[in-house]
């Protein structure tokens, strides 16, 4: 069952943790639940099954209040995750590992006109924002080729289009440095205080969610193109750090994606399963559902203990046999599977609260997190390496 709770002092904000028992929770998590549930105008704290603690607030959590506040979305705003449908004659993951493109390399509209990823573009550039084009990041993004595993709803599976085999691109990715840009303006001048002017925020955000979003499809193009596949729309793409004007209420998700009504792909690790939902939730948990198996430890703990259990080698190849494309040895430790939580118990969270009804699971067959040093011509990587700054 959730755990509620009402946070110290005189505040009135509520904090619901819709986890079991069971469920590997922090303490400091739900202390900085407790401290955003203090600010000024908040009315509910929401906090899913995958909290685990941020910088200055939690991850994992949605936020209603009377009062905007920037830092509660952070700094990848636009920040999602989107299902690609692919196609492909044979799916060898060590021949299609070797296929991936560079992925830190930007695509410029002028310098890269001629790239064929570009028809997946519809209008112009949200903010005018070129830095960074068709990126993937750093930090737990990704794109992976995946499997259709089990599937637990046909009838909804189908609705998708989806069916056991059936492969998908999986692009989990934000704004880059956009998101990053308006945040640091806001808190330049106001810290983590709200914003003085609500509309003039909501303009800059949506224009980095719209930016997410095209980034997405984007980098889902160049890796379809490289794999000698055509692109496709998405058939998932939900955001899950925006805030949202609800009934006259600023409804804040940090690693929480919407979960009214919206298909929602779930992401485990690099070596587990990721899980497709139909996501239900109502006002308790604040319309949201999980956006992942969330961390257990911090990167600096698992880099630490990673290198003391694992081999590089060991976690290339992942324990359901899928690859893994990376060439920056330290991120491999600090996103190793042991890193985070038994996405499986996440998943049977969100089912015991009724936020969720599993669809499908997708397995992995090449996740692709940065490229794998020698796996790019000279100039790219120079080029890569120039260009590379913003995290």
């Amino acid at each position: 069952m959730s755990q509620h709770s009402s946070p110290p002092h005189s505040a009135t904000a509520t904090v619901t943790v819709f986890a079991s028992p069971i469920s590997w929770i922090e303490s400091d998590a739900l202390a900085q639940c407790h401290q955003v549930a203090a600010l000024d105008g908040m009315i509910h704290v929401a906090a899913m099954p995958d909290l685990h603690p941020g910088k200055g607030a939690p991850i994992g959590a949605a936020m209603a209040s009377t009062v905007l506040y920037p830092f509660l979305v952070g700094s990848d705003i636009g920040c999602g995750i989107a299902v690609f449908p692919i196609r492909l004659k044979r799916a060898v993951p060590e021949r299609l590992a070797a296929r991936f493109p560079d992925l830190d390399r930007p695509l410029h509209p002028e310098r890269d006109a001629d790239d064929p990823a570009w028809a997946v573009a519809d209008g112009d550039i949200p903010a005018g924002h070129v830095e960074g084009l068709a990126t993937v990041g750093r930090g737990n993004h990704f794109v992976e080729l995946a499997r259709i595993e089990t599937v637990f709803e046909p009838q909804h599976a189908s609705r998708l289009g989806l069916e056991p085999g059936d492969l998908v691109l999986v692009v989990h990715s934000g704004s880059r440095g956009l998101g990053e840009r308006i945040l640091r303006e806001h808190t330049e001048v106001h810290g983590a205080g709200p914003a003085p002017d609500a509309a003039a925020y909501l303009a800059m955000h949506d224009d980095a969610v719209r930016w997410g979003s095209l980034n997405r499809r984007l980098l889902a193009a160049r890796v379809a193109h490289a794999l000698g596949a055509e692109t496709t729309a998405p058939i998932v793409d939900q955001c899950h750090n925006l805030v949202e004007h609800r009934d006259g209420v600023y409804l804040h998700r940090k690693g929480a994606a919407p979960g009214d009504g919206r298909d929602v792909l779930i992401a485990g690790t690099r070596g587990t399963r990721s899980y497709l939902v139909a996501a239900h939730a109502g006002p308790d948990a604040n319309h949201s559902v999980a956006h992942g198996a969330g961390r257990k430890m911090s990167r600096a703990d698992a880099l630490r203990r990673g290198r003391a259990k694992h081999t590089v080698e060991e976690l290339r190849r992942t324990p359901v046999g899928s690859l893994v494309v990376c060439g920056d040895r330290q991120l491999l430790f600090e996103e190793a599977p042991t890193a985070y939580k038994r996405i499986e118990q996440v998943i049977s969270d969100l089912v015991g609260h009724d936020l969720a009804t599993p669809v499908a699971t997708t397995v992995p067959l090449v996740t692709y997190k940065t490229p794998d040093v020698g796996s790019a011509p000279r100039t790219d990587r120079r080029d890569s390496h120039r260009r590379r700054g913003r995290p």
